[in-house]
């Protein structure tokens, strides 16, 4: 009897806390997400990839670029990814006037809105230069500031293997910055998504900054 018990006790203590609205066989959630898009050589090509292994990923996408390929924003949604803003043009926000941080964010807004009917709840800043200013702003045009927790630094030149090795250090909650515009980062996905499930964590979305269920 006291075998037992000390034995459920052991359990409780080692077992990891599965979220409620955990999917079967997810005892955690992480978020993959693709910045500066989009793109026509990669965006496509990283949605056949996600579909393909059946994950939805956030693409934070640059309004300059939106207006240059609405149909490539339409794709995205409606392969059901999640749309985040990413500046209209990819500038160091904290050295801009608080005019200029206002167009940067509202610009991008509308040419997604514009393309997809979709106003983006997520807002992810450049390089990741922020201060408290650009996360007000962000709140005060209704998107969450998001950063990451893994930097794979795909557009430094790693082979696909070294991207998949930073992505799977993700711990459940986790947001993975990737970018949309490498072909190493597409054939990264599917082993990606592998390397995830086979430690019981999937894809999921983010809400106030970490990975959640879809």
């Amino acid at each position: 009897m006291l075998l037992r018990t000390l034995l459920a006790l052991a359990v409780l203590f080692v077992a990891p806390v599965v979220p409620a609205n955990a999917a079967p066989g997810c005892s955690g959630y992480v978020a993959l997400t693709y910045d500066d898009g989009p793109t026509t050589g990669y965006t496509r090509q990283l949605l056949d990839a996600l579909r393909a292994v059946r994950a939805r990923a956030t693409f934070f996408d640059i309004g300059s670029q939106v207006e240059r390929h609405p149909d490539l924003v339409r794709a995205t949604a409606r392969a059901r990814m999640w749309l985040g803003n990413h500046s209209w043009s990819h500038p160091r926000l904290t050295t801009l006037t608080p005019e200029e941080l206002t167009s940067e964010m509202a610009r991008t807004q509308d040419a997604i809105r514009r393309a997809t009917g979709r106003t983006p709840k997520l807002f992810r800043p450049p390089y990741g230069d922020t201060n408290a200013a650009v996360a007000a702003e962000a709140g005060r045009q209704g998107m969450d500031h998001v950063l990451w927790s893994v930097d794979t630094r795909d557009w430094s030149g790693p082979p696909t293997d070294a991207i998949v090795r930073s992505a799977l250090t993700a711990k459940a909650g986790g947001v993975v910055l990737m970018h949309d515009g490498y072909q190493t980062t597409v054939d990264a996905v599917p082993l990606i998504v592998r390397g995830l499930r086979a430690k019981g964590l999937c894809p999921g979305r983010i809400v106030d900054g970490k990975a959640v269920a879809p």
